[in-house]
């Protein structure tokens, strides 16, 4: 099964929402909710493939609350303050991980892992 080619323009929209995902780290996370609206809005009308990556970046975000969540009343008993960073680096190997399939016109490897 041959790929067609899909244009720099098609896979711009899942890139800047990979980026926003990473500012989030940085940005108290007002970033993700801004990328998840845009995958939110972008996933019905794009092709197959790139239908996967909002469906991972959608995932990533509510997995991500999740885990926030958990780590938030983990912190409440000082262990989640050590599971943050970690959470930071989840999330930073799911964005690169997913922009980098995108950049070889591929869908995420894993797309509905919790992990990677």
């Amino acid at each position: 099964m041959s790929q067609t080619y899909i244009s720099r323009d098609e896979t711009r929209t899942p890139q800047i929402i990979y980026g926003l995902y990473l500012a989030g780290i940085f940005t108290a996370n007002l970033t993700l909710f801004i990328g998840v609206i845009i995958a939110y809005v972008y996933r019905k009308d794009a092709a197959p493939w790139l239908q996967t990556h909002y469906r991972y970046q959608i995932r990533t975000f509510w997995i991500g609350m999740l885990y926030s969540s958990i780590v938030f009343v983990l912190s409440i008993i000082y262990i989640g303050v050590l599971l943050w960073p970690l959470l930071a680096i989840w999330l930073a190997v799911r964005c690169i991980l997913g922009w980098l399939a995108i950049r070889k016109q591929q869908p995420p490897a894993r797309p509905d892992s919790w992990l990677w």
